[in-house]
């Protein structure tokens, strides 16, 4: 089942955007907060990434990344398909582990049930991440994206989960795919430590 972002071709082609889009604003609520260290395909630290956590938007959603990220699931997981202008997605515990075969990376999940859709009214902009899913609405599991610039086709159609607050400079040096391949990494970044804050 393919968890990836189900978006116009159309949209990716205005979408492609080089310049960078001005560090977000969001300021840290009640969290719990998740902390990602970035590292490039080498093993080289790129910096670390912060997200508040949004429990109150999507309780079972954000319940599902605290329980993946405290048992070490998300730990060595690859930034499978990121897109200059638009995203970097991440998450596929099952075929994204940095150093094994990731070619099958972003078509899978953890072993729990997928979850239901907990759209709000919270818009997807620059910082904002959400559950990547398959057709389906209610087939969120482990993957997650983070937005680079706004991305307004995406807002009541996807679950938003948290907010950046810290790392805008990691997240956009996170090595960026081919859109000829649908933002496919060759050599993708990974997350080499995933920590929950309270």
């Amino acid at each position: 089942m393919l968890k990836s972002l189900l978006i116009p071709a159309v949209v990716l082609l205005a979408g492609n955007a080089s310049a960078q889009v001005a560090a977000p604003a969001f300021e840290d609520g009640p969290g719990p907060n998740m902390v990602i260290e970035v590292a490039a395909a080498d093993g080289t630290a790129k910096g670390t990434i912060t997200l508040d956590l949004l429990a109150d938007a999507a309780p079972k959603h954000v319940e599902r990344l605290v329980a993946l990220a405290k048992e070490g699931a998300y730990d060595g997981v690859v930034f499978h398909r990121v897109i200059d202008g638009f995203m970097a997605q991440t998450g596929d515990v099952q075929y994204g582990k940095q150093g094994g075969n990731t070619s099958m990376a972003g078509s899978g999940g953890s072993d729990q049930p997928d979850l239901k859709a907990e759209f709000s009214d919270i818009p997807f902009q620059a910082g904002t991440v959400g559950m990547a899913r398959a057709q389906s609405v209610d087939s969120a599991n482990s993957q997650f994206f983070i937005d680079l610039a706004p991305a307004p086709f995406l807002n009541g159609k996807y679950t938003v989960v948290g907010q950046l607050i810290d790392g805008w400079d990691v997240l956009n040096s996170i090595t960026k795919g081919d859109e000829q391949q649908n933002g496919a990494v060759q050599t993708p970044d990974y997350m080499a430590k995933v920590t929950i804050t309270e």
